[in-house]
């Protein structure tokens, strides 16, 4: 990936549905000026999702996910509705699409009433109208029975596709000040420290996707970043001539850092702030209780958002499992998921351990923490877990006032 692109897990992602050549494929040219999705005249071109990245003014960057068709048919045919269906699960907004020589269809329905109970901001496209077009009333009458407005185009010909532009733009969630990573809690001016190991776990050459829209975040909000490694942090605060409003480290040197950070002084690591930024930290922080509570024979699922070339000393295969065996002196049993994979069946689990979820949208994420709370299976992710076992998770969580009062909270009551 180029420094000069925006990661696929910041934009917004826009989801197109609808039946085997209703258009989605030639709505994305059309929408995007570019023929970079195929189009053909034979039912079912598109299987696997297909994701296709550009701006999208004054949107800015985002993607959009090209879904196999709602009516695809055949044993083949149902495990690409599935995967259409799982698309859901990352989408930011929904654009339905209905071939207007056909019309609405059981299928349209089905996806339309999914959606809706997903609580996902929706928009209705009625294609081809260079080849049907319908009366301001009947698509009137359309709107109404489906609960959501539509927008006639033609992708062959253009028209109205800037109107559908627009629609999008208007339902696009904006939540730009709410998940900022670490610019809500720093101001114009600040010094920010950041800690970043370089071993041979680092990537040859750069730094990892968290460590750059951190950096990225601060010089946002015009603060300052000073970026040391973890032995020459004591150093470094020395040198500064002022207190930083925070010391932002990698989870895997916590011990160090908090050793060599002055307790006046509030640190918190990349991981945690992501846990924020892309999911619930709240959730998260409730999970890493539960860890005592685990039992001979537990199963965990440690989820892997990414997928990478395992190191000796690796985190989630050798370094978490004997964290938490340290910690509870019990046998429990690993199982492991990387990727886009995330099993349904969550509940033969007792705990499930994620990554920071760099790889993944907000949508996406929040998805996995809903589908463990439904299933009642506690969840955390690396950097809170890993200042759990090291028995600094209530400082590193000090950033964070609120969480920390249910921490402390819930501590009393253990403790009574």
């Amino acid at each position: 990936m180029s420094m000069n692109q925006t990661p696929r897990s910041n934009r917004i992602h826009i989801a197109l549905f609808g039946n085997r050549n209703a258009g989605k494929s030639s709505i994305i040219n059309a929408l995007t000026g570019q023929n970079i999705a195929i189009v053909s005249d034979v039912k079912g071109t598109t299987t696997d999702p297909v994701y296709k990245t550009m701006e999208l003014l004054p949107i800015g960057p985002v993607v959009f996910i090209d879904t196999a068709g709602l009516d695809d048919e055949g044993e083949l045919g149902q495990l690409r509705k599935e995967k259409s269906f799982e698309v859901l699960n990352k989408a930011d907004i929904a654009l339905i699409l209905i071939d207007a020589t056909i019309g609405l269809t059981d299928y349209d329905q089905e996806i339309i009433k999914l959606i809706k109970s997903k609580k996902i901001p929706m928009q209705g496209v009625l294609n081809k109208m260079d080849l049907q077009s319908l009366h301001e009333k009947e698509l009137q009458e359309l709107e109404a029975s489906l609960g959501i407005p539509f927008i006639s185009v033609s992708a062959a010909t253009g028209k109205n596709i800037p109107l559908l532009k627009k629609a999008i733009i208007k339902i696009a969630p904006n939540d730009e000040d709410k998940f900022k990573i670490v610019g809500d809690l720093i101001s114009s001016g600040d010094f920010v420290v950041l800690v970043i190991p370089i071993d041979k776990a680092a990537p040859k050459g750069r730094l990892i996707l968290p460590q750059q829209q951190t950096i990225r975040d601060i010089l946002e909000c015009d603060a300052i970043t000073i970026v040391t490694k973890e032995y020459e942090l004591r150093e470094t605060l020395e040198k500064l001539g002022k207190k930083p409003a925070l010391v932002i480290t990698d989870s895997q040197v916590f011990l160090k850092v908090a050793a060599d950070t002055p307790k006046d002084i509030p640190l918190t690591s990349f991981s945690i702030l992501f846990a924020r930024h892309k999911g619930d930290l709240t959730e998260l922080v409730k999970g890493a209780k539960s860890i005592e509570n685990l039992e001979n024979g537990d199963k965990i699922l440690v989820a892997e958002a990414c997928t990478h070339h395992q190191q000796a000393d690796d985190i989630a295969h050798v370094k978490i499992p004997r964290w938490i065996r340290q910690l509870t002196g019990k046998s429990l049993t690993f199982e492991y998921c990387a990727g886009t994979q995330f099993p349904k069946d969550l509940k033969k689990y007792k705990l499930i351990i994620h990554c920071g979820g760099c790889m993944l949208n907000r949508s996406a994420m929040i998805y996995r923490i809903s589908q463990a709370v439904e299933a009642e299976v506690p969840i955390v992710n690396y950097g809170v877990l890993i200042a759990h076992v090291q028995g600094i998770l209530q400082r590193v969580i000090s950033p964070f006032p609120q969480v920390k009062m249910l921490w402390e909270e819930d501590i009393s009551v253990i403790g009574g």
